[in-house]
């Protein structure tokens, strides 16, 4: 028997309902007070209830988001960085009891679960921007949807009854159960993710390959939930990681699955966040690159490795794996680290999604120091046809 690392907290929430338990449930929704939420609070419900979250079992109420805001843990002190919350607008909120159950529904009216409303609260947004961005920018995008959202928060556990419709990518959609499935058939007793929102380069690859050298597996793990509207359409990403797989990744040590969340742009904080969310999908190690889930230069370059320094390692639990800034050096002719180059910057070629970007925009051919042939034909191909 294989050893598999434990979910955070200790147990794999499930709030996804089966069977008689569902029909019932499916039956009370119907008579329910009704809220209509947007994707991204979509997105949290389906990872609370198939346990990426855990040991999150529905959304904060006022104890849990005041010290998770603060102090980056909830009210039981166990480390969590992300506020995983339910806004509402006043009007909303005044029309709710707690203590009765609400059902959630989709953007096409589908009835996705049920909350059951434990407490209504306000929240100082501004505080929440400092602590959790760093900026009250309003340019930032984590702080824009912030400032943007209703004004009360309703916190109370959450029951799953349907599956969101018109999902994406289904045959990489694996739940946390399932993932650990995979890891334990095929032997893998240290399994190393790597959370993506663009495309590999290079340097990408370079990372995952380092890692590949200590550990048994790898698990490449892309954002497909609500994204910046610059950023690389999920379609597209993932036609380059399945040429990646295909051409240059042993198929035997390599698996893709997606994760359908939302970024939050949060930098050092949504590092630990998805380091969390890993551990939950059975992962014994997290790649942490440079300016890991930054946007603009509102973050240190290594500030999402330094964040982790504020927690002792068995608190995290899955062990993060720090990587410099990687680029292309013209003069040793491969990838490197400031670790292993000894040459000066003139010879490096530095990479970021940023950059490719750019040049996809601009209609500039990518350079095979950039990313590979198969995948720079598919982007420039798409970004052609616009």
């Amino acid at each position: 028997m294989l050893n598999a690392i434990e979910p955070h907290g200790g147990e794999l929430i499930n709030r996804v309902l089966e069977g008689e338990e569902r029909n019932e449930a499916l039956e009370k929704a119907k008579s329910l007070k009704s809220l209509k939420v947007p994707s991204r609070i979509i997105s949290d419900i389906e990872l609370i209830a198939i346990g990426a979250l855990s040991p999150i079992k529905g959304f904060m109420v006022r104890d849990d988001y005041v010290n998770v805001v603060e102090n980056m843990r909830l009210e039981n002190d166990l480390p969590w960085s992300i506020p995983i919350t339910l806004p509402v607008s006043i009007e909303i909120s005044e029309g709710l009891d707690e203590g009765e159950e609400v059902a959630l529904l989709d953007e096409y009216d589908n009835r996705i679960a049920i909350l059951d409303l434990e407490q209504k609260f306000s929240y100082d947004k501004e505080r929440e921007a400092i602590k959790v961005y760093r900026t009250t920018d309003k340019e930032h995008p984590g702080v824009s949807v912030l400032y943007n959202q209703g004004e009360a928060l309703l916190g109370g556990k959450i029951s799953l009854i349907n599956r969101p419709t018109n999902i994406e990518f289904p045959e990489y959609r694996l739940d946390p159960v399932q993932t650990r499935e995979v890891f334990r058939k095929k032997g893998w007793r240290t399994v190393v993710a790597f959370q993506t929102r663009n495309p590999i380069h290079r340097a990408h690859e370079y990372l995952q390959k380092c890692a590949l050298e200590m550990l048994d597996g790898l698990l490449i793990h892309p954002i497909v939930g609500e994204t910046k509207s610059d950023d690389i359409p999920a379609d597209l990403r993932i036609k380059c990681y399945e040429e990646l797989i295909e051409n240059y990744y042993p198929k035997n040590r390599s698996i893709l699955s997606v994760l359908p969340a939302a970024m939050r742009y949060a930098g050092p904080r949504e590092a630990i966040f998805h380091a969390l969310v890993r551990k939950n999908y059975g992962c014994t190690h997290f790649i942490v690159g440079r300016d890991h889930a930054g946007v603009g230069s509102y973050y240190g370059t290594y500030d999402a490795h330094k964040i982790f320094d504020e927690f002792q390692p068995e608190e995290i639990g899955i062990t993060p794996l720090f990587f410099d800034h990687a680029f292309f050096c013209k003069r040793c002719d491969g990838m490197a680290t400031t670790k292993t180059c000894p040459c000066p910057p003139e010879f490096h070629v530095h990479l970021s999604g940023t950059k490719v970007r750019e040049l996809l925009k601009n209609k500039q051919e990518l350079p095979k120091e950039f990313t590979r042939p198969e995948v720079a034909k598919i982007l420039i191909e798409a970004y052609s046809n616009q």
